[in-house]
């Protein structure tokens, strides 16, 4: 694949690196950095009520301003994908025009933590495969990294920013178990339509396997309405986390009749014994 090199304590890495995630093992390479806020519930001096007794509020919500940290977006190599606990059509967003309401997806983009990039020096001229690949990056070898954004790729960014940009990050771990969402929003279909994607990451800190089996989910819309939402497992599986495969992550949409709101929720949880518990989802705001 290519030669590991140190991974940076301080500062971004610039588009075009490439990368090992960390915790997903696929091959990929940044394209552009985001700075976001990240909200960690686990470390608010809160009392440990039920995550679905309370509605959060926005004053609650932004008690904290967050630690900032960098994400990236980033291309994953279409090789990988079907070895990787990931959704890979990470990016969806409604059509530009007035007249053009459809629902559009990329295939093959992640957000990744600055955190979970391994860098690594390709010894190829063309070592990931991403249709996208030719159309966003020029390679140089005498340049550090060896790949470059192309003016594509800056047209791209600028052009789709609304739809990509990451802003804030919620965070919250129980029983060893820590999930971790993003909000985007995709924009408006019809006259008061407005959509949300939103992508969670569970990953198990802990030793013990566990099975996801429910999941129960409030939505509160600023219009006043409380929608309660469960179901068995999250889009179409259970997934186990164990120690040798500690993560899944899946992106989903949702829709309010308001220019703003807020999700929270729970996911049953099974360990290996058939105990259960509820592994809180972090109140989370949808802001257009």
């Amino acid at each position: 694949v290519g030669r590991l090199i140190a991974p940076k304590v301080t500062g971004e890495y610039k588009t075009g690196q490439m990368f090992l995630h960390k915790l997903f093992g696929y091959r990929g390479v940044i394209l552009f950095p985001w700075q976001a806020h990240v909200y960690n519930r686990n470390r608010r001096h809160r009392t440990r009520a039920d995550p679905e007794q309370t509605q959060p509020s926005k004053s609650n919500r932004k008690e904290a301003n967050g630690e900032e940290q960098t994400f990236y977006t980033a291309l994953i190599d279409n090789r990988d994908f079907p070895f990787v606990r990931s959704q890979s059509e990470a990016v969806t967003f409604i059509g530009h025009q007035e007249s053009s309401h459809g629902l559009y997806a990329i295939q093959g983009f992640d957000y990744v933590a600055h955190h979970h990039i391994l860098p690594y020096t390709a010894t190829q001229d063309d070592p990931l495969q991403h249709e996208l690949w030719d159309k966003f990056l020029d390679y140089d070898p005498n340049k550090d990294p060896q790949f470059s954004a192309k003016n594509t790729l800056l047209v791209w960014q600028k052009r789709n920013r609304p739809w990509l940009r990451l802003s804030d990050v919620y965070m919250e771990t129980t029983e060893n178990v820590q999930v971790t969402v993003i909000p985007f929003y995709m924009g408006c279909r019809g006259r008061d339509t407005h959509w949300w994607r939103y992508r969670i990451c569970l990953e198990n800190l802990g030793e013990d396997t566990v099975q996801l089996r429910e999941r129960h989910w409030r939505i509160f819309s600023l219009s006043g309405v409380l929608e309660t939402v469960s179901g068995r497992g999250v889009v179409g599986q259970e997934p186990v986390l164990s120690r040798e495969l500690p993560a899944f992550q899946y992106s989903s949409h949702v829709s309010l009749h308001a220019p703003s709101g807020h999700m929270w929720g729970s996911f049953k949880m099974e360990r290996k014994n058939g105990l259960t518990f509820d592994c809180r989802v972090p109140p989370f705001a949808l802001e257009s």
